[in-house]
């Protein structure tokens, strides 16, 4: 997943503020990873289930990269690429989840 490499310099530079929002971003982006590959080997109700939590996860992963930025630990341009990629999987998701 591309976002993660991207990702990776971001939460090190968040860990040395501020380890808690570093290891919660680092968390809902991987859960973005991991749930989508279930999603794809689960089937109905399960592969649903597995696409919110994924969409969730990049909410939460959003909400993080803004947070870390109002904390001032990181700053707008240092996330944009990084959000921009979390927003298209956000986006990505919920138009799996509409399908079917």
């Amino acid at each position: 997943m591309a976002i993660i490499p991207l990702a990776r310099q971001l939460v090190a530079k968040v860990r040395g503020s501020d380890r808690h929002l570093a290891d919660q971003l680092r968390r809902a982006v991987t859960s973005i990873a991991l749930n989508l590959a279930e999603a794809d080997g689960a089937r109905d109700g399960n592969r649903r289930v597995r696409l919110e939590t994924a969409h969730g996860s990049a909410k939460e992963a959003k909400v993080a990269l803004r947070l870390a930025v109002a904390w001032g630990y990181v700053t707008q341009t240092e996330v944009g690429e990084v959000f921009e990629n979390v927003d298209r999987v956000a986006a990505m998701t919920w138009r799996r989840m509409q399908t079917r």
